[in-house]
């Protein structure tokens, strides 16, 4: 018999293919992946060792999965990722329950794990892997979508983060190797791709022939049979004509925007090492929606950064006011050890910037819920995703304007469609984050479920 492996993966989506690769290496190695950690004899924990929320679940979540070796069937525990990177000689230390260590870039290395006889220790310079064409990789979610690395690691100096200690410098992937990997995805049935990096603008920057984003984005589009194709993770800066009109320019390049923009006062972006003034910020989002129409907009903000004063964070409440995001996440600031940041003066209480917090998503919330509810009466394209989770009754999808795992859902209330279908509906409600749905037939009248002479009753499922 096949001996089992489970997988706990933490953190960002970048984190996920990760992975997934891993997954990939316990298939090639003959294991069978199980649902439930108590049923494994192998265990990997891919950590995530960002900010202080995630490193705390992350810890967590391996001294939870180490309790198995004596109540389960767990004989190999296996921690990876950004956490063993940034702390492997504390953490060798202090968790003996854990067998082997691998880094934010030793994915493959999991292979010499599951033949026996490898070292505890295997973490290596996070420089030295960035994912191939060629690399195994299982999905771990659905089929029809997925994340693609373009690039690894970062070249940018934010005071605030600790990412280019923890994945290296910028190693951007040949445009070929990408396509490919594409390519081999959509052939496995892959609808949607959301190309996704550290700096995805900085693209190309760092190999030969310098190849620009949006000479990658015309090639990704131009796959047969891929429907959406989405950028994640822009930066404020060079954003070129070229690239903006391969957005607007190929109908499956969808018209969203994610660009984490972090904070809007310009004493604050420069505490910060962002390279820009507030004012920048303001002509992105006006270009933007000037070039794209329809466009939805998601970005990140951190409130509570040494130094931010009321009057700064004034200055963010009213930029978040004007510029009437579709999607916004925000951060409250925490001191990682090794960053300018964590350098400075934590000179803003706790109360303060939770109080900040709290403000910033009360103004963001009605916005988003106007946002969806102009939606309301009008026809869009729904991918739907399988049966949802709040009731076997629904099926839930995402319209282009959601990307996967970060924003809201549809949820479908009428007829049958099977995963990764792109169907046509009609919105018929909205809430603060989430809509409900009628599908469409083809002749544009709502269908209906086998045997049933109306639509399912429309259903919005309690929003927390």
């Amino acid at each position: 018999m096949a001996r089992t492996i489970h997988f706990i993966s933490l953190g960002c989506a970048k984190n996920r293919v990760d992975t997934e690769v891993m997954l990939g290496v316990g298939d090639d190695a003959g294991y069978e992946l199980v649902a439930s950690p108590e049923d494994a004899e192998v265990i990997v924990v891919n950590t995530c060792g960002f900010i202080g929320p995630a490193k705390e679940e992350s810890v967590e979540t391996i001294l939870e999965m180490g309790q198995l070796k004596e109540t389960g069937r767990c004989e190999q525990l296996v921690v990876a990722g950004c956490l063993s990177q940034r702390y492997p000689t504390e953490l060798a230390q202090e968790m003996p329950e854990v067998d082997h260590f691998l880094g934010s870039s030793d994915m493959l290395k999991l292979s010499h794990v599951l033949k026996g006889g490898a070292p505890r220790m295997l973490v290596g310079n996070p420089a030295d892997w960035t994912i191939r064409a060629t690399d195994p990789r299982r999905l771990s979610q659905r089929s029809h979508s997925a994340f693609v690395k373009i690039a690894e690691g970062c070249n940018r100096t934010c005071s605030f983060c600790a990412i280019p200690a923890i994945r290296g410098k910028q190693r951007s992937r040949p445009v070929d190797d990408v396509v490919a990997e594409v390519r081999n995805l959509v052939a496995n049935g892959l609808v949607e791709a959301n190309l996704v990096s550290q700096d995805t603008i900085a693209y190309g920057r760092d190999i030969d022939g310098k190849p620009t984003l949006a000479e990658l984005v015309n090639r990704v589009a131009a796959v047969d049979g891929l429907a959406w194709a989405r950028l994640h993770y822009l930066y404020p800066e060079n954003l070129t004509d070229e690239l903006v009109d391969a957005v607007a320019g190929n109908d499956n390049v969808l018209p969203y925007i994610d660009m984490p923009l972090q904070h809007a006062a310009t004493n604050m972006l420069r505490r910060m090492r962002r390279g820009h003034g507030g004012d920048r910020l303001y002509r992105v989002v006006e270009k933007l929606r000037e070039r794209i129409p329809d466009m939805v907009f998601r970005t990140t903000f951190i409130v509570g950064h040494p130094g931010e004063t009321d009057e700064d964070f004034d200055e963010l409440f009213r930029f978040v006011e004007w510029a009437e995001f579709d999607h916004v996440g925000v951060f409250v600031y925490s001191h990682e050890e090794g960053t300018g940041s964590g350098e400075m003066e934590d000179t803003v209480a706790e109360e303060v910037k939770e109080q900040r917090h709290r403000r910033l998503m009360s103004l963001q919330r009605p916005i988003s819920r106007a946002k969806l509810r102009r939606r309301v009466d009008t026809e869009v394209e729904v991918l739907v995703d399988g049966v949802s989770d709040e009731s076997d009754f629904l099926l839930e999808g995402r319209f282009w304007g959601q990307a996967p795992e970060v924003d809201g859902k549809i949820y479908l209330t009428n007829a049958d469609a099977q995963p990764g279908e792109i169907r046509r509906a009609i919105i018929t409600e909205a809430a603060d984050y989430d809509l409900v749905a009628d599908l469409l037939g083809p002749d544009g009248t709502r269908d209906v479920p086998p045997g049933a002479s109306r639509p399912r009753r429309r259903h919005l499922p309690t929003i927390d």
